[in-house]
């Protein structure tokens, strides 16, 4: 045992947990916030209101959320993740019943003082209940197909309901996300080139249904696909969207316009400026750099997450580290493929710095999760 390690173990045990937390992390995710507050501070034309305030409110008390998640013991994360699964599906299921429709979708429960959108919660109950499936699986059945079957329909349950309300990037998001969990449990890659396979049959089948009485998707999911391969064809209609973003990003070149000097956004050019689509304004405002930056942010958070897996012996935690990382990861990938044309537009918020309520604190909480498996490895003695 070193000397530090002997002189933290001498502490109180709750200021022991205090020294033991991430602290990288936790000004890792301070960073990006703030970025998010100044974008929403500009999109409003320079005030706090309606957007950046309320942004802050929500940034302190999930900081709050995630302290107290950080201090409570990992074993009981485990023990409660089938609940949290479960408690999950009966929110989307309430969603489809009673939930609140917002441009054109049944997504959110109205809550009086925020509107709550549970397939945010599903991303990551359902790392959760996986990586306990996989601490309590004995590793020689993880590749048999029986035991390869039960975690396949745990992902697919949600990302059904999800595709209900209907929401494709959220759908996408869940079924990347507990596929990581599986490949990273050790299921065999042969599996994943079948799931591939079966992919590209579905993507055939999707575009074949198009017209058909038995068509997969909606009219206007299509119409964001054939705007993806030519963005042009309708730059006035349905590619207006993705033709401003361009314009905005493009205009920022290296160093950007200056904060508070984006055109595109201060003259309501840019749709979903303060969502889906804050990314163009970083880019028109601070260019390049400020792009690059955010993503090294974003890069650094990723390897703390994973550095602390690998440094983890228990097994549950070590996977549920690894499977929020690989959901944030596909947060901020898929969002800023949209806005840059390099993806179809499907709706998904660039994590901790677009508007959004929900989206903000159960990132806040499952980073909470994160330092609590951080916290609470087991040390030498």
């Amino acid at each position: 045992m070193s000397y530090l390690e002997y002189t933290v173990k001498t502490v109180p045990t709750g200021l022991r947990k205090a020294l033991y937390l991430n602290w990288a992390l936790v000004v890792l995710l301070i960073a990006v916030s703030s970025v998010g507050f100044l974008m929403l501070y500009s999109v409003a034309g320079g005030a706090l209101q309606p957007w950046a305030l309320p942004q802050i409110q929500r940034f302190v008390l999930g900081l709050g959320i995630m302290f107290i998640f950080a201090f409570v013991p990992i074993w009981f994360w485990r023990n409660i993740s089938g609940v949290a699964y479960l408690v999950s599906l009966l929110l989307l299921v309430l969603v489809d019943v009673a939930g609140s429709v917002g441009m054109g979708a049944q997504r959110w429960i109205d809550l009086g003082f925020m509107r709550l959108q549970p397939s945010e919660l599903a991303k990551i109950t359902l790392v959760m209940l996986l990586a306990s499936y996989y601490d309590w699986l004995d590793v020689r059945k993880t590749s048999r197909p029986l035991w390869v079957l039960i975690p396949v329909i745990l992902i697919l349950i949600p990302t059904a309901l999800v595709m209900k309300q209907p929401d494709l990037g959220t759908a996408i998001l869940l079924l990347l996300g507990g596929g990581v969990v599986m490949f990273l449990a050790g299921v065999s890659v042969w599996y994943f080139g079948v799931v591939l396979g079966a992919g590209v049959g579905l993507v055939a089948a999707v575009m074949t249904s198009r017209g058909t009485s038995w068509q997969l998707l909606k009219d206007y999911q299509f119409k964001r696909i054939d705007i993806f391969l030519d963005p042009g064809s309708d730059p006035l209609g349905a590619g207006y969207h993705i033709s401003q973003a361009k314009i905005a990003l493009g205009s920022g070149g290296w160093v950007g316009r200056g904060f508070l000097q984006g055109t595109q956004s201060r003259l309501n050019f840019l749709p979903e400026k303060h969502t889906d689509f804050i990314f163009t304004t970083l880019g028109e405002e601070f260019g390049f750099v400020g792009t690059v930056s955010l993503l090294m942010l974003y890069a650094l958070i990723i390897v703390f997450c994973v550095h602390s897996a690998m440094n983890n012996k228990d097994r549950f935690a070590a996977l549920l580290t690894l499977g929020v990382a690989a959901t944030f990861f596909f947060y901020f990938a898929v969002n800023m493929s949209m806005v840059m044309g390099l993806a179809p537009v499907v709706g998904v918020p660039l994590p901790l710095v677009s508007y959004g309520g929900s989206a903000m604190l159960v990132l806040m909480a499952a980073f909470g999760l994160v330092q609590s498996a951080h916290i609470h490895r087991p040390r030498g003695r």
